[in-house]
């Protein structure tokens, strides 16, 4: 187990520490601006991902978006909408964000977007802005969760050949009728032998931004394991929830949104807001969440920490505490927190550690939760894909 563990990490961190992992955000903003109940005088520190509920947040027009990524390259990702935001009119926005390819972007980028942009994403840009600029294969099948979708889709077309009956069940207009095609066309011929041992492997997770630490707290607390998790998630999706306006699966099946179907940033109204000066409201940040608390006199009142304790509760406990060490100091008022989890539970969130006037005391402590409607929300989750859904109060 030691060696599959260390084997497991090098894996992980190679994908994470070379690639663009994220090209799209899958956290569901609709539950997350219920929860934070934002306002204009918030200031809303949120992990970056791909950006897209960054600036989903900014359109609520709190006072500040704090965007932090360890991966300068998620960074990177965010700067370039902002500047296609900031210098771009709707259609070639929409071309080059909605459906992922614009022809000719490269010059549009070297002429209009390159200038807007700090170094480190420039430098990766330079590289890189073809992925908007290939006909045969768009930026949604681009990046490491882009590459696992690509794979998927070749299963579906060339594989087990049930491209018509999956565009059928995306135009449903109910959800019996989703149950309907998905139950009796597409699960039997999807869930074979070899799909299910694809997804037990570490190394596909791994493309998808899940680690082992959270591969094997889904495996302790869900019955059947990840695969079986996996399975229930996706009925879930395709059987249990309207599919018309799930712009998370959407783009990963299609490999890009339609207009009635995609981020809120990419619906012209939005667009025009972000342009008119919304968009400044957003700061990117390269480092981890500790680091760039310490670094910056801030005053947080929204934290928005996607899943990234279920890694660090396993991989560095201490660095865990030390985050929520940061997060008190910077933890204004009337504090709001938002987490999420593979697994089922986290109870390791209240039993860290952290000193406060001197005496050691437990994060618990400190934390109001709000479960009943953490569990509302997490049931409408259109991803689907974690375990569990946290909303708590942070006291001053």
């Amino acid at each position: 187990m030691g060696i599959s563990n260390w084997i497991s990490g090098q894996v992980f961190s190679l994908v994470h520490g070379n690639n663009l992992v994220y090209n799209t955000c899958w956290e569901d903003p609709r539950l997350d601006r219920v929860a934070l109940e934002l306002g204009r005088r918030d200031r809303v520190m949120v992990i970056t991902s791909a950006g897209c509920n960054a600036l989903d947040y900014a359109l609520a027009e709190p006072e500040r978006v704090y965007a932090v990524d360890m991966n300068p390259r998620q960074n990177a990702l965010l700067e370039l909408k902002i500047a296609a935001i900031k210098r771009l009119e709707f259609e070639d926005f929409f071309q080059l964000f909605g459906q992922g390819r614009l022809s000719g972007a490269s010059r549009l980028y070297e002429d209009v977007l390159r200038g807007q942009l700090t170094g480190w994403s420039r430098r990766y840009w330079d590289r890189r802005i073809q992925f908007f600029d290939d006909r045969r294969c768009p930026f949604y099948f681009r990046g490491t969760s882009g590459l696992f979708a690509r794979l998927i889709n070749l299963y579906v077309d060339r594989v087990i050949r049930v491209r018509p009956v999956v565009e059928r069940l995306l135009a449903a207009t109910d959800v019996p009728q989703q149950r309907q095609i998905y139950d009796e066309e597409l699960k039997e011929r999807f869930w074979t032998r070899t799909v299910k041992f694809a997804l037990g492997r570490d190394t596909t997770l791994s493309l998808l931004g899940v680690p082992r630490a959270q591969r094997e707290q889904v495996e302790r607390g869900y019955d059947g394991g990840i695969v079986q998790f996996i399975y229930d998630c996706m009925e879930s999706v395709f059987a249990r929830l309207p599919i018309h306006d799930n712009y998370f699966w959407r783009v990963y099946i299609s490999g890009s949104y339609a207009p009635n179907c995609c981020p809120e940033y990419l619906k012209p109204d939005n667009f025009e807001k972000l342009k008119n000066g919304v968009a400044d409201r957003i700061e990117v940040h390269t480092n981890s969440v500790q680091g760039f608390l310490e670094n910056n006199e801030v005053s947080i009142t929204r934290f928005v920490l996607l899943d990234h304790m279920d890694w660090l509760s396993s991989h560095g406990y201490a660095w865990l505490e030390s985050e929520w060490q940061a997060i008190l100091s910077r933890a204004a008022p009337n504090c709001r927190i938002l987490w999420r989890s593979g697994g089922l539970q986290t109870d390791f969130v209240d039993a860290a550690k952290v000193r406060v006037a001197g005496r050691e005391r437990s994060v618990g402590e400190f934390l109001t939760y709000h479960p009943e409607l953490a569990a509302e929300l997490h049931a409408k989750d259109r991803v689907h894909t974690y375990g569990s859904f946290y909303i708590a109060d942070l006291a001053a």
